[in-house]
C-alpha cells in the first residue's frame, strides 16, 4: 500500500532557477542533489516536496492550447489573492488569466512559473 505522495516532479531546462522560484513563492528552500545537479528539490514548506528535473530539449506547455498540453498544474491556497499575485509576479511568474474576474463563482487565478508550467492561486 502506498503511504503518501513523496514529491511532484516538474520537467524544465533550468532546475535550480525553477526550484528557487518555488522556494521563494512557498517559503521553502531549494536543495540541490550533490550527486545530480539536474535534480533540485524544494523543501521546508507545508506540503508535498516539489522536485525540478533537467530535461534536454525541454519545451514548456502551452496554455490554454493543447499543442503542448499542460499535463498537470499546481494549486496553492492563499488568503490574499491580490497580495500573493503581486509576490508571484515579482518572483518571475506570468499571469495567464484572472479567472475570478471572468467568472463570478471562480476563486482562482492562473499563472505560469518561469519554466511555463501553469499553477493557480486559489482563495482559501
Amino acid at each position: 500500500m502506498i503511504r503518501k505522495l513523496q514529491a511532484v516532479a516538474l520537467d524544465c531546462a533550468d532546475p535550480v532557477r525553477l526550484a528557487r522560484f518555488y522556494a521563494d513563492l512557498l517559503g521553502g528552500e531549494a536543495v540541490v542533489d550533490p550527486e545530480d545537479a539536474g535534480w533540485v528539490e524544494v523543501r521546508g514548506f507545508e506540503g508535498v516536496t516539489i522536485a525540478c528535473q533537467r530535461v534536454d530539449g525541454y519545451r514548456p506547455p502551452q496554455w490554454p492550447g493543447q499543442e503542448r498540453p499542460q499535463q498537470l498544474h499546481l494549486d496553492f491556497d492563499v488568503d490574499d489573492l491580490d497580495g500573493e499575485e503581486a509576490r508571484a509576479l515579482a518572483l518571475g511568474a506570468t499571469l495567464l488569466e484572472r479567472t475570478d474576474q471572468l467568472r463570478p463563482e471562480a476563486n482562482w487565478r492562473i499563472y505560469a512559473d518561469p519554466a511555463g508550467h501553469p499553477f493557480c492561486l486559489c482563495v482559501h
